[in-house]
């Protein structure tokens, strides 16, 4: 079925976005938005419609991670399942060599482009923060927690969920093995008892 008029086609902002994040992690600041285009297949038009800049590029990723993580906060559901779900999100995307490459990427270019640091950051973990503090809020009125400082808690959990482990991803070295469902179980059940109501 052919597109309309300005509909935008999600495959191509999908490999675009595949692209700019593995050209990234290999390149970091020498990452070109040619480059980028050529790797997705796409026309520098069509990326430059789409993205007109990699500060534009990094927001994007940084916001489709965020959304992934953040995802299990839209459920509705119990909050140690929530929470538990939303820990198993987290280890799952950061804690992963891929994950490790992407921050070092950002890293090596923030010097450079700190605008596009301070935008992946606003983007990505800092929304996911955000996010998770209005929920914490949302329970605490409902009930269900106790939490005094909701923006503080939400950094507590990420903390206490990831330990070192977004270190390592960013230094390139191994994670010790572990089981991720049964340390997101334990940090969402020890959270929980931290903030009952």
């Amino acid at each position: 079925m052919a597109r309309a008029r300005g509909q935008v086609d999600a495959a191509k902002t999908e490999a675009i976005l595949d692209a700019a994040l593995s050209l990234f992690q290999e390149k970091g600041v020498a990452a070109s938005m040619e480059a980028i285009a050529r790797r997705a297949g796409v026309s520098r038009q069509t990326l430059y419609n789409r993205f007109p800049s990699r500060v534009e590029i990094g927001r994007a990723l940084a916001a489709r991670r965020s959304d992934a993580v953040s995802a299990p906060l839209r459920t509705g559901g119990d909050p140690e399942a929530v929470l538990t779900a939303m820990a198993a999100a987290l280890l799952e995307k950061i804690c992963t060599p891929e994950a490790g490459g992407s921050m070092r990427g950002v890293a090596l270019m923030s010097p450079e482009i700190p605008e596009l640091a301070a935008a992946i950051y606003e983007a990505g973990p800092g929304e996911g923060l955000r996010r998770l503090a209005d929920w914490l809020a949302e329970q605490s009125r409902a009930g269900r927690m106790a939490v005094p400082d909701s923006r503080a808690a939400a950094e507590m959990f990420t903390g206490m969920v990831l330990g070192h482990g977004h270190l390592r991803s960013v230094l390139g070295l191994p994670h010790p093995p572990f089981d991720r469902e049964a340390r997101a179980r334990e940090a969402a059940r020890r959270f929980l008892r931290a903030f009952a109501p």
